[in-house]
């Protein structure tokens, strides 16, 4: 089959097209051929190298860890699922997205709606998993406040949305060009700079109830200062920082149960992936320079076959 992966450790210059075997699935595990695959900025920064020393990554390896696709063949101990269901989930260790065919653990894989496109299903493993495994953490209730640090990309867009799903009022820091898609969200918007703390304080005087972090650094530093006492912290972009303040990192459990309710949200209306741009197989390594530029407000998302 046909994938996109590299085979060192560096820039866009070691990507390059694959011609591999098709793997078999193991036990509980699904091979599934892939309609569409998202693209993610943790992609390049596995191929960049950012994470070698936490993700171990066999080389060469494919890029990608998001899918929809047709489930093919199912291994051993699996229930739930036939061949011919249209699926989508995050791919297993060893195994990615930019490919005609991949697998995933039945564990960390869900049922696609009809009404929900391969395109939006294939978005959903990466970002919107994590924001609903941020929000399960954090364990905000109704009418709580929710400040996301970093609300116009993909994962904050969705904690904004599962948060108003969820009855509790958000406030999404971010860029000037953001506003309007952050507002459409039910959201407060704050304008991301040295005074966006002061908005807060004046929107929020009796503080938050809960922090989403996307940026790190400076921002969080800054904005664990409108939390309320013992408010929870959590962090995707300064783990090590947030725990100084209190917090914790994001633990990703991807879980069919939390993929399944995604795609009812989706389905439903609730939930609405922005989907920027979809380049076919063919232009992975554009779609994926695109992601790395970092100029894209929504999603980015591969057609295959």
């Amino acid at each position: 089959m046909i994938a996109y992966g590299f085979s060192e450790y560096g820039g866009p210059e070691t990507e390059y097209f694959l011609d591999i075997p098709i793997a078999d699935p193991g036990p509980g595990q699904l091979l599934v051929a892939v309609h569409a695959a998202g693209v993610n900025p943790a992609d390049w920064k596995v191929r960049a190298g950012n994470r070698k020393d936490t993700v171990r990554t066999p080389l060469p390896a494919v890029l990608g860890r998001e899918v929809a696709g047709t489930v093919v063949q199912i291994g051993p101990h699996v229930d739930g699922f036939s061949v011919g269901d249209h699926v989508f989930g995050a791919t297993a260790s060893g195994h990615g997205g930019y490919a005609q065919y991949t697998v995933l653990n039945a564990a960390n894989a869900a049922h696609k709606p009809e009404s929900v496109p391969f395109t939006s299903a294939a978005t959903l493993a990466v970002a919107a998993g994590t924001a609903y495994d941020a929000l399960d953490q954090l364990g905000l209730r109704k009418k709580d406040t929710l400040l996301v640090l970093g609300a116009g990309g993909g994962v904050g867009s969705s904690a904004l949305q599962l948060a108003h799903a969820d009855g509790i009022a958000a406030v999404g820091v971010s860029s000037a060009a953001k506003r309007e898609w952050v507002e459409s969200m039910r959201a407060k918007f704050v304008e991301s700079g040295d005074s966006f703390s002061d908005e807060i304080m004046v929107a929020v005087p009796e503080g938050v109830d809960g922090i989403f972090d996307l940026v790190g650094g400076d921002t969080l530093r800054a904005a664990a200062k409108l939390a309320k006492s013992g408010a929870p912290i959590i962090s995707v972009a300064d783990p090590t920082l947030a725990g100084s303040l209190g917090g914790t990192s994001v633990v990703r459990d991807r879980t069919a149960v939390a993929f399944t309710r995604l795609a009812e949200l989706v389905a439903s209306g609730v939930l609405r992936p922005r989907i920027d741009h979809v380049f076919p197989l063919e232009q992975a390594g554009t779609a994926l320079a695109l992601v790395e530029d970092g100029h894209v407000a929504g999603k980015v998302v591969l057609e295959v076959g």
